[in-house]
């Protein structure tokens, strides 16, 4: 009896409590409506947040949901049904959420209909539908930041000399619990928005501000119930038909420190930085020993004593003066006369395609967190903008450079050509192995300390980002990383590549392999080595013809990017301009492209050249052609400008050129050619690195863009010469060490 009596007067006094707040809230609200006296009476100031106020919060509002005041507003079902947040607190109950998260969660519904200053930028932060859902507007994000500042003061100072027609509780209240921001990922079914089919357009992003207290297992099950129950009304109108996915609560997990890709690049980063701290120690103790700095002080320190004692060690001290980096960054900007040997347009090509194929990817990247996806789709059909969407075509002009080196330098190399010649299977089977060691020792450690760098910033941003990562990389490369390390990624689909863009390294690596088998059994079998060519030559062409005419391949981007597998990054197809580069260098050293041309002519072919590597990338300006019209204009176009390239390169190596061939021999190119490796493999991780942690959905337009892709520019510029001061060069200068030390153990 005594117990029932006691309950019934703490339910009674709950009770009045709520009544005083809900009535103090409104005395609070008149006051906000008087501008001039904020300063003198601020509106429900900050509140005490202290973890004896939070207990005593926490226990009003587990004793009795039930008990609180219901505010009757006419507002309470139109919130319902256009507002995601209150939908949901309208819909949560005992069985689908714990009875903190419900208790908030009702407070949050009260909060609103009572038009209480923090409830009212809790439901502002969280998103709603905006315009443009025809276009591909799926991101209803609300404000991460408004959501961030519903538990704490606003950082605006206002100055008392003006009145204001405003609640000044937006800037001084705080909620009286904790909120946090997560985003539910709906897939929608709506037959009135544009289906582009480049991955997944149909993603919802909403954005809610939330409890801290619901765990978001419990609002994705709430959701779920909202969504079910047809409460949605943008439902109604646009045929959405939601389907809850998953949610996000972009907090970094725990996991995220024990993937091996951390230890990886971790472990490579403290490695690189050892070593390069040991190589200063040598060129300091070098300096010294010279009297060349008679400043340096010598360390009396034992470890240091230790270490240089082993650094005196030959072999040690050569590997380790390969991380020099006073010299490295020598070699990288370098810049001088170029060598009558040398082929010096390969480098103004080298460098404008890899700042042209950067492009390409700021405005692919940006596809996935546009909300104009349509508009983005449009502008890239137009005539002026066919220069970013056909830039994928200039992946032909690094195959038909490097066609031309590997044969042009295997060709000049006479002592390798009589060591070959004189040989026999086993020596030259050890002899290619060679070969292929010091290609994978250039290439490899840059190229895997990036693709251990994708999976970890993949990992983060699947995490942390507001968006859908489509292209889970570092799921990708947790699978199927030992396919990048054999570099055979491209011989699987493209959905399942770790590093997807990496995809023409594979393909390098591999038509590296062709050439160098073809080019030993030259040097024995002349005959039989240029039939096969021939026979590999008519191969690519018939094969991509009956692909192409299998698949019904078309030149839109949807079944471009559908049909990426068999043609876009299949060695089959791709390997024709690596063969037309390699037989353009045969041609050069066998003096059979020797013919008497006049100034004119010859000032002719080169502006011919151009106008059809011009016309290759603007001729996919129609798009809506038949399959066969479309695989012959991707073969033969792709035959032209690669024929085109060739020109232009057999024309600078025999000293012709006209007034653009000279721009692009222009010495300064130099430099960014040596970084165009890195600036391939590191531009995309960088670009979708920056565009996935914005807080708000992108705008395709064209102005802008041009800014951004200038500050992606700088930055990829930046990252190279790290990345390649670190983990390229060093790597070359060994290569080279260990070439050297060869050479001179067969003479000695």
């Amino acid at each position: 009896m005594e117990t029932s009596r006691i309950g019934s007067l703490l339910a009674l006094l709950l009770s009045l409590n709520l009544l005083l707040g809900t009535a103090k809230g409104a005395v609070n609200e008149s006051i906000a409506l008087r501008p001039q006296q904020h300063y003198k009476h601020p509106v429900n100031g900050t509140l005490n947040h202290s973890p004896s106020a939070l207990q005593f919060e926490e226990q009003n509002l587990l004793a009795s949901p039930s008990t609180a005041t219901k505010i009757d507003s006419p507002h309470d079902t139109h919130l319902a049904r256009t507002s995601v947040i209150f939908g949901l607190t309208k819909v949560a109950n005992e069985s689908n959420v714990n009875a903190l998260c419900l208790a908030q969660l009702r407070h949050v519904q009260r909060g609103i209909l009572g038009k209480q200053p923090w409830a009212m930028k809790v439901l502002d932060a969280s998103g709603t539908k905006p315009s443009g859902f025809v276009y591909g507007q799926n991101y209803w994000l609300g404000s991460r930041e408004a959501c961030r500042d519903v538990q704490r003061r606003v950082g605006i100072t206002l100055s008392k000399n003006y009145e204001r027609v405003m609640h000044y509780g937006i800037i001084t209240q705080r909620a009286p619990f904790d909120m946090d921001y997560r985003v539910v990922y709906l897939r929608h079914n709506s037959p009135w928005q544009v289906e582009i089919k480049l991955m997944s357009e149909q993603i919802i992003h909403i954005g809610l501000c939330l409890p801290s207290a619901c765990a978001s297992g419990e609002i994705k099950q709430v959701a779920r119930e909202y969504v079910a129950h047809g409460m949605f009304t943008e439902n109604d109108i646009f045929d959405i038909r939601p389907e809850v996915v998953y949610m996000k609560d972009l907090q970094l997990r725990d996991s995220f420190y024990q993937r091996p890709s951390f230890r990886l690049v971790v472990g490579c980063l403290l490695t690189t930085c050892a070593l390069m701290l040991c190589a200063q120690q040598l060129a300091g103790a070098k300096k010294l020993s010279t009297g060349d700095a008679a400043d340096l002080v010598t360390t009396e320190s034992e470890m240091w004593r230790a270490l240089h004692s082993l650094l005196q060690w030959r072999r040690l001290k050569a590997f380790v003066g390969c991380y020099d980096v006073p010299t490295n960054w020598a070699k990288i900007f370098a810049i001088r006369e170029n060598n009558s040997t040398e082929i010096p347009l390969m480098n103004g090509l080298r460098s404008v395609c890899a700042i042209w194929i950067m492009i390409f990817h700021v405005v692919w990247f940006m596809y996935f967190t546009v909300h104009n996806k349509t508009v983005l789709i449009s502008y890239a059909e137009k005539a002026f903008f066919q220069y970013v969407s056909s830039a994928p075509l200039l992946v032909d002009v690094f195959f038909t450079i490097s066609g031309f080196l590997q044969t042009y330098n295997f060709m000049r190399n006479a002592a390798q050509l009589e060591v070959i010649r004189g040989n026999g299977l086993r020596q030259n089977v050890k002899l290619f192995g060679k070969l292929l060691f010091h290609r994978y020792l250039r290439l490899g450690p840059l190229y895997l300390v990036v693709m251990g760098t994708v999976d970890l910033i993949y990992a983060f941003i699947g995490d942390v980002s507001i968006y859908h990562i489509n292209e889970r990389f570092d799921e990708m490369c947790a699978q199927h990383w030992w396919r990048n390390l054999l570099f055979i990624q491209n011989l699987f689909d493209h959905r399942d590549m770790c590093a997807n863009w990496s995809w023409s390294l594979a393909c390098e690596m591999q038509f590296f392999i062709l050439a160098n088998i073809l080019l030993f059994l030259y040097v024995k079998h002349p005959k039989l080595a240029k039939a096969m060519v021939v026979t590999g030559f008519g191969a690519t062409i018939a094969w991509t013809y009956g692909i192409g005419i299998s698949i019904n391949f078309e030149l839109s981007f949807d079944a471009a990017f559908a049909t990426g597998t068999e043609i876009y990054t299949s060695p089959f197809v791709r390997v024709m301009p690596y063969i037309m580069g390699a037989i353009s260098a045969w041609c050069l050293l066998q003096k059979r492209l020797q013919c008497a041309l006049s100034e004119q002519q010859d000032r002719w072919l080169w502006h011919i050249s151009l106008l059809i590597f011009f016309l290759c990338i603007y001729s996919t300006i129609k798009r809506d052609l038949s399959s066969l019209l479309a695989i012959s204009l991707f073969v033969g176009g792709r035959f032209a400008f690669s024929l085109s390239v060739c020109w232009m390169i057999v024309g600078s190596a025999t000293g012709r050129g006209v007034w653009w061939s000279r721009l692009l021999e222009a010495k300064g190119f130099q430099h960014l050619s040596r970084l165009s490796y890195a600036i391939y493999l590191l531009n995309p991780l960088i670009i979708a690195f920056f565009y996935s942690l914005t807080s708000a959905s992108t705008h395709a337009d064209p102005f802008m863009l041009c800014v951004v892709t200038c500050g992606f520019a700088v930055i990829v510029y930046l990252a190279s010469i790290f990345f390649s001061l670190a983990f390229e060069v060093p790597y070359s200068n060994l290569s080279s060490l260990l070439l050297r030390r060869g050479i001179r153990s067969k003479t000695a």
